[in-house]
């Protein structure tokens, strides 16, 4: 993980929850793992989805809502 991404605790969950349900539905590995590694994590996808967040291999963004773009989404539909 980046120095720059300060992700809370629930997004890091979120993400390794999203991810972990991509390869557990056949999505390709975004990291190199040899068949003695996935032998000793189990081929678990949760921590493969950690291996990846550690790597920064992660393909998912997060957005954070902006202060104040509610407000105007508000005045908008008035």
């Amino acid at each position: 993980m980046s120095e720059e991404e300060n992700y809370t605790k629930y997004e890091i969950a979120r993400m390794l929850g999203s991810r972990a349900l991509q390869i557990s539905m056949g999505a390709p590995f975004l990291i190199k793992l040899s068949e003695k590694q996935l032998e000793e994590i189990d081929y678990n996808p949760i921590t493969i989805a950690k291996l990846e967040l550690e790597h920064d291999a992660l393909p998912l963004t997060v957005k954070r809502p902006l202060p104040g773009k509610k407000k105007a989404a508000e005045k908008a539909a008035a």
